[in-house]
């Protein structure tokens, strides 16, 4: 059993959506930058580490580059069980999981990036990584401080993260490294996240999910309040909207994740820090992760293996052992396809190469192979993501 995972803000990094920009799936930073109203390709490709500090800036960028990356793992026919996302990412995970549209994704997004920016001009605040010291050793940490600092993630075991008024940080680092902690490291944010210090973010972000369209999700989400999945469209309003001053329960989410049999994690986005989350966390399972295009065939090599023994499952022979050398290429929109003449079974074509139309839309293989059959008729009336044709790499 999947589960894809979606990083939130801390994992952007400059230039992270150039190996992305001739990638197909990279046409939905230019339907975001509609909905933002801003160049989110710039932000992608040409910002500097100080300008993709800035909330407002690493939210949109880390949530935007993992939907690329998930819009591209789709295209080879690999779906989830379950999904959850680390605080920003939690708003990809409902995207991923139909619960909300892509274009409202993008709005809420860009509200809360703002919505917290704000919140945190207005109250002075901070966050640092206590390592080596149980969760509720580094609550009783924060409990001796006459001060405003709280927990804000439980990541995984001996990795808490502390938030709140600069001053008790210190204090409530020092008491943890009395307690048995073997470091305390500053992270280099603007505010107090996930603690009251966000109070005034919260109440401006009700009024953007409260016009958002809530759907039921197609798969389990598992939400950061509490690690439980929630099956109603019409909760999350509500558990977003908490999630700003409520503590991200990352480690409780992996292992609700485990106990629901889930044995493979996929971090989808920039950056690796869940990966490394859920293999101290969840121990016998696979952990992966999608950052670049070359991931995908490694993604879908190590998919092929048993996640016990390494080795090609023979009772599987027919399925996950031809995994590994065969693609499916997906159609972008919904609509009427119609394939294109000069491509039959058998032709041999590059990345790029147009297989036809799907309404308006081009229908391009991300991948090289041969054509080993259509999946679609012509004048057949498809949905986005729908498998198109059937390729051979090899």
């Amino acid at each position: 059993m999947i589960a894809f995972t979606f990083p939130g803000q801390g994992s952007q990094r400059p230039g992270m959506g150039a190996a992305w920009a001739r990638h197909p799936s990279w046409e939905l930073v230019d339907e975001a930058s509609e909905v933002a109203e801003r160049d989110l390709a710039a932000l992608l490709l040409d910002a500097d580490a100080d300008e993709l500090v800035a909330t407002q800036n690493a939210q949109l960028a880390t949530f935007l580059t993992s939907l690329v990356v998930l819009d591209a793992v789709e295209r080879t026919g690999v779906e989830p069980a379950r999904v959850a996302g680390h605080s920003l990412g939690e708003y990809t995970a409902l995207v991923a999981a139909g619960a909300v549209s892509f274009e409202d994704g993008v709005r809420l997004v860009t509200e809360r990036g703002n919505a917290m920016r704000v919140a945190a001009e207005e109250q002075n605040g901070t966050m640092a990584a206590v390592l080596g010291l149980d969760d509720d050793k580094v609550q009783a940490a924060c409990a001796r401080v006459d001060g405003d600092v709280w927990v804000a993630n439980f990541n995984a075991p001996g990795q808490v993260v502390i938030a709140g008024d600069p001053a008790a940080i210190d204090a409530a680092g020092a008491a943890a490294k009395e307690m048995g902690a073997k470091r305390v490291m500053a992270i280099a944010v603007g505010g107090a996240f996930h603690t009251p210090f966000m109070a005034p973010a919260r109440d401006r972000l009700r009024k953007a999910l409260e016009s958002a369209e809530w759907r039921d999700p197609q798969v389990p989400v598992h939400a950061n309040v509490d690690a439980m999945a929630h099956p109603s469209g019409s909760e999350w309003g509500g558990l977003l909207s908490a999630q700003l001053c409520s503590p991200v329960r990352w480690r409780q989410t992996l292992h609700e994740l485990d106990g629901a049999g889930v044995t493979t994690f996929v971090e989808l986005g920039p950056g690796t820090i869940l990966t490394g989350m859920a293999k101290r966390t969840v121990g016998g399972a696979r952990t992966l992760s999608v950052t670049t295009p070359a991931d995908l065939d490694t993604l879908l090599e190590s998919l092929s293996q048993s996640p016990v023994t390494g080795a090609a499952d023979v009772g599987q022979r027919d399925g996950e052992h031809l995994f590994a050398t065969e693609r499916m290429v997906v159609s972008p929109a919904a609509g009427l396809f119609t394939p294109q003449a000069a491509v039959d079974v058998g032709v041999h074509i590059a990345p790029g190469h147009l297989l036809g139309t799907v309404g308006e839309h081009e229908v391009r293989s991300p991948f090289e192979g041969a054509v080993m059959g259509w999946l679609a008729l012509e004048g057949e009336r498809v949905t986005t993501s729908q498998p198109i044709a059937w390729l051979r790499t090899v």
